[in-house]
């Protein structure tokens, strides 16, 4: 990684100080003052740049000055090319004397603090570029570096968050299954092996779940329905199951498991508080450009009973991660002996 900074880092350096001797040399030619004086002059302060601009670069690293405030670092930047661009324009004024490449006037040298005070101006301009350049290039990477490492850090907190919510299975339905799926053992092996398929599906799909954010609409029902059977092994003639489905919706992606959480929470509150059972009818369509998944039972709130317990909650959290705003939960007595759960979800 350091190679390949530092080679970009040179790239920079020669393409920039190499666009400077070219405009130089452009305007020097559009007015016609190209000698090799002006040349000399010109190759000698583009070696020198890129030797004090280096310099520079590695006092700014050695004060870790780019991990200073911004209004510090801007007090340093600029202090840093004054005293640079005084160290550029004393070798570059010593230089220039010393071999005779300049003259204030025909015909006469100009005295040191003369030519200094000549060469400081154009020096401290070409490294207030350079060092505007350099400061704007690492607060740009940095800022981007930021972007990333925030947005980073929030899809690993959402994805612990899914993770955390996809792992909870409900433990009760697991041992009210196996002792259901015992008590068939020598009454109905049949069934009993039929209830050990549909209790192995849906941990395997618990599972699965992990590996995705979605699944289709037709592996999630295809999971509640062995959910339903064997819950219909304990209610038996207490629960009755009715589907709506539209076969448009079948293919429409939604969050593994929820559904098996709304019609859990149904039977749970809804249907084993009811002395003689009830229906659970479950409901697929498009409307509008909404999946609209509806879960109803008969059962009444009861100031909120529905609504408490982990189940439910997680659902509006899935929601609110996988979709943000434009989906929607809710969950309402439709009349005094129905209650429903319907979920809205944007139409990919």
């Amino acid at each position: 990684m350091k190679r390949k900074g530092l080679s970009r880092y040179w790239l920079f350096q020669i393409v920039g100080w190499g666009l400077f001797a070219l405009i130089n040399i452009f305007f020097a030619v559009v007015f016609d003052q190209v000698t090799a004086k002006m040349i000399f002059r010109l190759v000698f302060f583009v070696e020198i740049g890129l030797l004090f601009s280096h310099l520079m670069r590695e006092t700014i690293h050695r004060m870790s000055i780019l991990l200073k405030s911004l209004q510090q670092q801007v007090i340093h930047f600029i202090m840093l090319t004054i005293v640079f661009a005084t160290c550029v324009s004393l070798v570059q004024t010593f230089f220039e004397q010393t071999c005779g490449l300049r003259s204030m006037r025909a015909g006469e040298y100009a005295v040191f603090h003369r030519l200094f005070f000549y060469n400081f101006a154009p020096t401290t301009s070409a490294l207030f570029i350079w060092s505007s350049i350099y400061f704007m290039y690492h607060y740009v990477m940095k800022s981007r570096k930021q972007q990333m490492d925030t947005l980073q850090l929030e899809a690993l907190v959402k994805e612990l968050e899914l993770k955390t919510i996809k792992a909870h299975i409900n433990p009760h339905f697991i041992f009210n299954a196996l002792n259901s799926i015992r008590a068939l053992i020598d009454e109905n092996p049949k069934r009993a092996r039929a209830a050990v398929t549909e209790l192995s599906n849906i941990l395997r799909s618990s599972l699965n779940a992990e590996k995705g954010e979605t699944v289709s609409f037709k592996e999630e029902l295809k999971i509640v329905k062995d959910y339903l059977a064997l819950e219909n092994m304990r209610f038996e003639d207490r629960l009755r199951v009715e589907y709506n489905v539209e076969e448009d919706t079948l293919n429409q992606q939604v969050p593994p498991m929820m559904l098996q959480t709304l019609v859990e929470n149904a039977i749970k509150h809804g249907i084993s508080k009811q002395v003689k059972g009830g229906v659970v009818k479950i409901m697929s369509d498009i409307r509008g450009n909404f999946h609209e998944l509806s879960v109803q039972n008969t059962g009444h709130l009861n100031g909120g009973a529905h609504k408490g317990g982990f189940g439910l909650s997680s659902t509006q959290d899935r929601l609110s991660l996988l979709y943000g705003a434009k989906a929607t939960f809710e969950i309402k007595q439709l009349n005094p002996s129905l209650v429903e759960a319907k979920v809205l979800i944007p139409v990919v």
